[in-house]
Parts: structure tokens; C-alpha cells; sequence
């Protein structure tokens, strides 16, 4: 099984509007756009993202570059502060998956589905998109093929 995680592109500064409401920069679509390329012939089954506008928008940009017919699921699992265990129990029954969501959440989830918890989170940034395998869901034994930042 495959999982690919996607962090948002660039957004608008923190304060200019609030949190969930903050939209893509033209740098941020560009940053999406790039790392949309690497997903480019994966076997995608789903796209998952927050609802937050900037990962909406972010997964939007991802679809329409990948012609993925499928409606982008929105869920309230994959927010910035959500916690890494509660999206491992969404992944249980899922496979090649994208999940397009924020920091920390990003950052904590990636380190947990390798090492288990207790470990520094992994450093993602905008539109940083990370490939996680194994041959099951097992929480820190995933293993990362890929960390690319556009």
C-alpha cells in the first residue's frame, strides 16, 4: 500500500484572514503544479483533504493536473492540529491514497507512520509531497521512498 502526503501550497500571511479562510498564493498554485507532476501515473484511488480553503484548493489544482475524476473527500481529519493516530484509523481500509492537509499535522503524521510516537516530526514545506509504503498499515513501520519539495 501506498500513501502519498501533499502539504498545501503557500497561502496568504497568518492574520490577513482567518485560519481555515486563508487562500493560495499565485507562488503557492505554481508550488502545486510541480509537485502535482510526481503523482503523474500513480495508481491515486482517493484524494482526502481538509477543508480548510488553502488544501481544498491545493487538492483541486492536484485533480484538474491529474484528470482524477473522483470528487475530492473533504474531511475533518486532516486539519492542522488534528491528531496523527486519529488519521491512521481512517487509513486502516484505504490504499494509494493522497492526503492533502497543513503543518504540524503534516510533519507529525509522516514521522509517526514511520517510527511510531515520540519522534520529531518530519520538516515539510509548502507543497512538500511525501510517499510513504508498506505492506500494511502499521504505525512506525512505513517506510518513506520520497520527500520532494517543488
Amino acid at each position: 500500500m501506498k500513501i502519498w502526503v501533499l502539504r498545501h501550497g503557500e497561502a496568504v500571511p497568518h492574520g490577513s484572514k482567518p485560519d481555515p479562510a486563508r487562500e493560495l498564493t499565485e507562488q503557492g498554485r505554481k508550488e502545486v503544479l510541480s509537485s502535482a507532476t510526481e503523482l503523474v501515473g500513480q495508481p491515486l484511488t482517493a484524494i482526502y483533504a481538509s477543508p480548510y480553503l488553502r488544501a481544498q484548493q491545493t487538492a483541486q489544482l492536484v485533480r484538474e493536473a491529474l484528470g482524477f475524476e473522483p470528487e475530492i473527500r473533504t474531511v475533518d481529519w486532516l486539519t492542522p492540529e488534528a491528531d496523527p493516530d486519529r488519521v491512521a484509523d481512517q487509513l486502516v481500509a484505504v490504499s494509494d491514497v493522497l492526503l492533502v492537509s497543513h503543518n504540524p499535522l503534516v510533519g507529525n503524521l509522516l514521522s509517526y507512520l514511520q517510527h511510531g510516537a515520540g519522534y520529531p516530526p518530519e520538516r515539510v514545506g509548502t507543497a512538500g509531497l511525501a510517499e510513504l509504503e508498506g505492506d500494511e498499515l502499521v504505525i512506525g513501520a512505513m517506510r518513506l521512498n520520497s520527500l520532494k519539495h517543488p
